[in-house]
C-alpha cells in the first residue's frame, strides 16, 4: 500500500516533537570529530510547502510549528529547533517545512554522510528533487527501509543514527519495526536507533512502545507528546511518541524542561500532557 503522503500532515505537532528529538540526537553525535552516518528507513519527501495542496488539506501545522513560529520565550534547545524551520524560510514567513532528510543535512559536516531510503514513487521523485547536488554526502534509494536497513549496518565510522518512521498504514509495520530493531542491534549494537510511532487507540499502537522497552538493550528514552484527549469514537491520532535506543545522556534533561512547553502550547483545549521515561546504562 502506497497511498501515505506526508505532506498532508507536514509540520503538524507530530513533526515538532520527531525533528525536535531528531535534532538533538544529530547536534550530539556533531560533538565529536569523528564521521557518522545518518540513515532515514522511510525518508519521505524531505521537504514540504505548507501553502500546497496537500499541506492545506487540513493545515495541521497550524496546531503544530505555527505555535512555536513567532515565540520568544522558549528554551534554548527549542528556540534552536525553531531557528532551524526559519534557516529555510529567510523572507520570515513560515512557506516551507524540513522532513526528517533536510533536518539531518543541516547538520552534517564534510565526513558525514545521508543514506535515505523511500518506496513511494512520487515522493522518490520529489526527495531527488530536493536533494540535487548532494551527490557526495547523500545516497538515495526508491527501496523499502526496513529490507536495505540491514545491508548498511554496522556503517563503516560504526557511528550513527538510524531513524525508523514508517507510515503505519499497515498494522504490520509495527512488527516491522521491532525486527529491524531485533536485527539491526545484532549487526550494530552501539548505534542509536529513533522510532517514531502515533499515538492510536490501536492495540499495535499502544502495545509497540512496551515491546520495545523489552529489546535486549542497556539503555533507552521514550517521550511521548498527547495534545488532546482521544476521540470517543476511536478514530484519529491524538499524540505520538519517539523511542530511541542508545541515547546521549543530555537529552533526559533537555526533555525534562522542553517537554511542559510542547504540551502547554501544542495541547488543544488544555489537554496537553506528555511521557518521559528512561532506562539508563
Amino acid at each position: 500500500m502506497l497511498s501515505y503522503r506526508h505532506a498532508f500532515h507536514a509540520g503538524n505537532h507530530a513533526d515538532v516533537l520527531k525533528h525536535f528529538v531528531e535534532l538533538q540526537l544529530l547536534r550530539y553525535l556533531a560533538q565529536k570529530d569523528k564521521p557518522f552516518w545518518y540513515i532515514d528507513t522511510h525518508a519521505g519527501a524531505g521537504c514540504y510547502e505548507l501553502d500546497s495542496e496537500y499541506a492545506e488539506k487540513n493545515a495541521e501545522y497550524e496546531s503544530g510549528i505555527a505555535r512555536l513560529w513567532q515565540a520568544d520565550d522558549l528554551p534554548a534547545s527549542l528556540a534552536e529547533y525553531v531557528a532551524m524551520v526559519k534557516f529555510f524560510n529567510p523572507e520570515g514567513v513560515l512557506h516551507l517545512y524540513p522532513g526528517s532528510p533536510l533536518v539531518a543535512l543541516d547538520s552534517m559536516r564534510e565526513q558525514d554522510r545521508l543514506r535515505l531510503f523511500e518506496l513511494h514513487p512520487s515522493d522518490f521523485d520529489i526527495l531527488e528533487q530536493n536533494f540535487a547536488g548532494h551527490d557526495t554526502h547523500v545516497l538515495m534509494q526508491k527501496a523499502d527501509g526496513f529490507g536495505a536497513l540491514k545491508a548498511l549496518l554496522p556503517p563503516p565510522p560504526r557511528r550513527a543514527l538510524v531513524l525508523i518512521d514508517p507510515p503505519y498504514e499497515e498494522k504490520q509495520d509495527y512488527q516491522r519495526v521491532v525486527s529491524a530493531l531485533q536485527e539491526g542491534l545484532r549487526r550494530f549494537a552501539t548505534g542509536t536507533y529513533a522510532v517514531w510511532y502515533p499515538q492510536l487507540q490501536r492495540t499495535e499502537s499502544v502495545q509497540l512502545p512496551e515491546k520495545l522497552k523489552r529489546l535486549d538493550v542497556k539503555s533507552w528514552l521514550h517521550v511521548a507528546l498527547s495534545v488532546q484527549a482521544p476521540s470517543a469514537d476511536g478514530f484519529g491520532m491524538h499524540g505520538s511518541g519517539m523511542f530511541v535506543i542508545n541515547p546521549p545522556w543530555t537529552l533526559h534533561a533537555t526533555l525534562q524542561e522542553v517537554m511542559p512547553v510542547l504540551a502547554s502550547r501544542l495541547g488543544q483545549n488544555g489537554e496537553g500532557s506528555f511521557v518521559l521515561e528512561q532506562q539508563a546504562a
